[in-house]
């Protein structure tokens, strides 16, 4: 009896113990920040020298895959707007991507830090499995990483990850007051002579920059894309996403049953609203068809000051889209060393169609980028402060495309020669770039 006695005390010592062991190491996990998941240390003791901790290949191209092949990394920005952490802009499978990892590293502390990431799939998929996607990692504290990678899993080796350059570290003054950004180039654009001229409207109208992200144009569109690149104007982000997934030219899976809409437009917008966050006042949201042209204001400066003015906290102005359609044009600025040129001359289109009845006119947008967190093609889908509606007796978006009310006969359409008033300047700027690439 004694002896059984002697085992069943041990028996309740010994899971005493180890009862109390997983409360020990429960309390010392709850230490830890949240998002946090797990420290790891270099084999070095000591703290090692720069670069010695980050060995995996730094990644050079705009679109990553990582091994899983459904995600995708375009780029890391860091945010403090909230709380410090790496926003990372992707692309996902939107099912089957359930956790990722990033994995910082510190330099010069000779640490590790792997942090479970919040994955928040944009609401404007429109169907299709693949989605733009923030891939959200909180920053361990006492550690401003420049570099980050992203991982399935929390194990691993580090040199076998390639690694991004986190963006935005470094707050730095306004370089421009208007950054206008377009995507996608596709489908072997040659619309030549109708991008110079929107290109020229929008330097009248205050940009300074233009990013295009160009998955592919003609031989003759890459001759005017050097000479603006060389001016200063034009950024060019190669957006080779048809070697990743299989693309639609649709906005809808519904149309067109492919793994992403519209060449990744949406992924790229927010893309380029982070890459310009730091050093532009404004980034203006449209196609290469489309010009924000204001009927109160000479230019954007002035316009936006007063809509600033009239709106104080506002972030978002969204401006109604309105169709010029290509197939009904003047005689006027008939421009005969321009008909050599591919494309549409928009000078000669100033009939644009009349509002449809129940049918909600599109908007694009110029926005506040510091005050966007996710943007979806004509609208803003999360943000700090206001959006507002613009007036269209304030501004409106000429865009000259293909007519969406066929039918509608020449006397039905309302002549609107607003972009005439920049006729003179337009004209002059254009014949200095065909003049130097085309003619």
């Amino acid at each position: 009896m004694i002896h059984c006695g002697k085992k069943h005390i041990c028996a309740v010592i010994a899971c005493i113990l180890i009862f109390a062991s997983i409360l020990i190491c429960y309390w010392k996990d709850l230490q830890l920040p949240n998002t946090v998941t797990r420290k790891i240390l270099h084999k070095a003791t000591s703290a090692s020298p720069a670069g010695q901790l980050c060995r995996g290949k730094v990644a050079n191209s705009t679109i990553t895959a990582l091994k899983d092949n459904k995600t995708f990394i375009i780029s890391p920005y860091f945010d403090d707007r909230e709380s410090k952490v790496t926003r990372i802009i992707g692309i996902v499978h939107h099912e089957d991507v359930k956790q990722l990892y990033c994995w910082f590293c510190c330099q010069p502390s000779g640490k590790i830090y792997v942090s479970n990431a919040k994955i928040d799939v944009h609401s404007d998929r429109f169907g299709f499995p693949y989605g733009a996607a923030d891939i959200v990692c909180l920053e361990p504290e006492n550690c401003d990483p420049t570099h980050v990678s992203v991982h399935q899993s929390a194990h691993g080796n580090i040199d076998q990850l390639p690694r991004f350059e986190i963006k935005n570290r470094q707050t730095e003054p306004f370089s421009v007051d208007f950054t206008v950004c377009i995507s996608a180039m596709f489908g072997n654009y040659n619309n030549v002579l109708q991008f110079i001229q929107s290109m020229e409207m929008y330097k009248i109208l205050g940009a300074q920059k233009v990013v295009i992200y160009k998955n592919n144009c003609s031989h003759l569109m890459e001759k005017v894309l050097k000479f603006y690149i060389e001016e200063g104007t034009v950024e060019i982000i190669p957006w080779p996403i048809s070697s990743h997934l299989k693309v639609s030219s649709k906005w809808h899976f519904s149309m067109d049953a492919k793994d992403i809409g519209y060449y990744g437009q949406i992924t790229a917008l927010n893309d380029c609203i982070y890459r310009n966050m730091q050093r532009s006042r404004f980034v203006v949201l449209n196609d290469a068809d489309e010009i924000i042209l204001p009927l109160k204001h000479p230019d954007w400066k002035t316009m936006m000051s007063s809509l600033q003015e009239q709106n104080p906290g506002t972030g978002i102005f969204l401006f109604e889209n309105h169709i010029f359609p290509e197939t009904c044009s003047t005689h006027t600025f008939n421009i005969s060393s321009w008909n050599t040129v591919p494309g549409v001359n928009i000078l000669q289109h100033v009939h644009r169609e009349p509002d449809r009845k129940d049918v909600f006119n599109p908007r694009k947008m110029i926005v506040d980028p510091q005050k966007v967190i996710q943007t979806s093609v004509h609208s803003v889908l999360h943000a700090y402060g206001n959006s507002v509606n613009v007036p269209m007796d304030v501004a409106l978006i000429y865009h000259c495309r293909k007519p969406l009310q066929r039918d509608l006969p020449r006397e039905s359409l309302i002549r609107d020669t607003t972009l005439w008033r920049y006729n003179l300047s337009l004209i002059r700027n254009v014949n200095k770039v065909l003049s130097q690439t085309i003619l």
